[in-house]
């Protein structure tokens, strides 16, 4: 069996060494600007909303009032399901569900300035909504 030499085994963990930090950093990136990016987000038409959808997103641009003592209060993202970014960025607002006898599945999130997500199935998923 062939000795390995000392120059060898410094090579390799220097490189080694140099794989783990970028891979590191590659995580460290990630986290910082979220896993899911809006360049991957499903998007939906402010028309294709649900009625009650568009007016909830008119309510939001008139800044209110709104008809639900939780609309408005923040939003914390937990799951990374939209964009990472300070906490007290998104703030949710309830989209009216015909025939609900509460505030329904329905919610559009929306951060500052103006960018807004309609999620139908309470925030299992979300569409960026486009104007």
């Amino acid at each position: 069996m062939r000795m390995i030499s000392a120059r060898f085994i410094l090579h390799f963990l220097f490189v080694l060494f140099a794989m783990l930090l970028a891979l590191a950093s590659a995580q460290t990136h990630a986290d910082a600007f979220g896993s899911n990016n809006d360049r991957e987000m499903l998007i939906i038409a402010v028309s294709a909303l649900p009625p009650e959808g568009r007016e909830t997103l008119h309510l939001i641009k008139q800044g209110g009032p709104f008809p639900y003592p939780r609309d408005g209060v923040i939003f914390s993202n937990f799951e990374k399901r939209l964009p990472k970014r300070e906490r007290g960025y998104y703030r949710e607002f309830t989209v009216k569900t015909p025939g609900a006898r509460n505030r329904g599945a329905r919610r559009i999130v929306c951060g500052q300035p103006v960018e807004c997500y309609y999620s139908a199935d309470h925030y299992q998923t979300f569409r960026r909504i486009m104007e």
